[in-house]
């Protein structure tokens, strides 16, 4: 018998190596652990849902400030949730997965979720900042501030007063802003510190807050400054003069203005549709634990590899300044291409199969929001208060569920197919009477 012969084999998980069997197994891994999924789901809405009416409620009253600070505070545990709750769904669908099975048929134990966490927290947030996904809990907040006390905006506005409504992330003071910066870069440099040298059991979500932290507090410090220096960045020579060239391209290059028109609307779709599943895709694949988290995974097997090493054997110093000038490129885009190199090897169509299930469950979503707010339609004024809550948990519910189980299914049939037809192990041959 082969050394490889704990793997599964080829024939029994042969519709596996069908990238168009990705909507039938992710089917399955939900009829497999819809429960674990919507505990998971509902304890994170409500975890979620409490920490923004707590920031909100707290968002208004004496020594302001300060009780921005802590709103502040609250915002960055909101997106640790996100983290907490996004990593947990993936990781109870885990046992579902036909690669799963593999490993553990190879004597790979199993890893704990605080593992699986430590291991996707930075990552995790350099996405969710850089692709915008904080806009969506920055508008929560301001809707429970409204919803809180609604009449407050009118009023405001009919006496020429200011409540604060709405505006308590985006109105701390920039002096107490680089305050807490600098106390939040401590916390991020001190932990991720820790992180690296793999010390700490929680240095990675540690690590992780300090960043969100510093961020979260920064903007309200880089807002007023951009605000403060808007017309003089306008006014500078390079900008104008950058302005002028677009100018004059647009007069003198024939379809300049249609083709940069049309490339401004078309843009953001693509970000949508292929972007963005590919960002959540980074996710489940680091939850899976499929690669390391060095650039050096990017360019393995590559002639890139080599250059890599010979900088490496360079001197210290030059190592380490390349390294600090490639760190924020490397948190936005090595993950990304991590991901697309290994869901290349289960060939160009899974990874299409799977934006396309992606797009396509979100406009079902959509859809799925109308029906129910025409379903609860009713001659009650104000109904809509109580059902459209409801109604839009019920739609995030399925869309998240069946989102998750995608991603997993895309890892699983990438990862069986790299090892089943081409990966560091190969399969057993079929026997001569098979």
């Amino acid at each position: 018998m082969s050394g490889t012969s704990t793997l599964p084999a080829p024939r029994r998980f042969a519709w596996m190596l069908s990238p168009y069997a990705l909507p039938l197994h992710a089917l399955r891994i939900l009829a497999k652990c819809a429960l674990p999924l919507i505990i998971w789901f509902s304890l994170g809405r409500l975890v979620r849902w409490s920490l923004l009416l707590l920031a909100a409620t707290i968002s208004h009253g004496s020594w302001y400030q300060v009780r921005l600070v802590l709103v502040m505070f609250l915002f960055t545990l909101v997106v640790m949730t996100s983290l907490a709750t996004t990593v947990g769904m993936l990781y109870v669908v885990r046992e579902a997965l036909v690669e799963t099975q593999a490993r553990r048929a190879g004597g790979e134990a199993k890893e704990s979720l605080l593992n699986a966490l430590n291991r996707t927290a930075l990552v995790f947030a350099g996405i969710y900042m850089t692709w915008g996904f904080v806009a969506d809990d920055a508008r929560e907040f301001a809707d429970i501030d409204l919803m809180r006390q609604p009449d407050r905006i009118f009023i405001d506005a009919g006496t020429g007063q200011d409540s604060g409504v709405m505006v308590g992330l985006v109105s701390l003071d920039p002096k107490v802003s680089l305050g807490t910066m600098i106390v939040a870069y401590a916390v991020k440099w001190y932990f991720g510190r820790r992180h690296e040298a793999g010390e700490g059991r929680f240095s990675g979500m540690l690590a992780t807050f300090g960043e969100l932290a510093f961020a979260f507090y920064g903007l309200n410090a880089v807002a007023a400054a951009v605000g403060a220096r808007s017309d003089w960045i306008g006014d500078r020579s390079a900008v104008a003069a950058w302005h002028d060239l677009t100018a004059r391209a647009e007069e003198s290059v024939p379809g300049w203005k249609p083709a940069s028109e049309w490339l401004g609307g078309v843009w953001p779709h693509v970000i949508e549709a292929l972007a963005i599943p590919l960002a959540w895709l980074t996710v489940g694949i680091l939850v899976y634990g499929a690669y390391a988290e060095d650039t050096r995974t990017t360019i393995r097997g590559t002639r890139l590899e080599q250059a890599a090493a010979h900088l490496e054997r360079t001197h210290d110093w030059t190592r380490r300044t390349l390294i600090k000038l490639s760190d924020g490129w490397t948190a936005r885009w090595i993950p990304l291409l991590n991901s697309l190199r290994l869901t290349a090897r289960g060939g160009a169509p899974l990874f299409g199969l799977f934006a396309l299930c992606y797009v396509g469950l979100h406009i079902g979503g959509d859809y799925l929001t109308r029906a129910g707010r025409y379903l609860t339609v009713s001659e009650e004024p104000y109904m809509w208060f109580v059902t459209g809550e409801p109604i839009v948990f019920v739609t995030d519910l399925v869309v998240t569920l069946v989102t998750m189980c995608l991603i997993a299914a895309t890892f699983d049939i990438a990862a069986t197919r790299h090892r089943l037809t081409g990966g560091t192990a190969e399969p057993d041959p079929p026997s001569p009477s098979s």
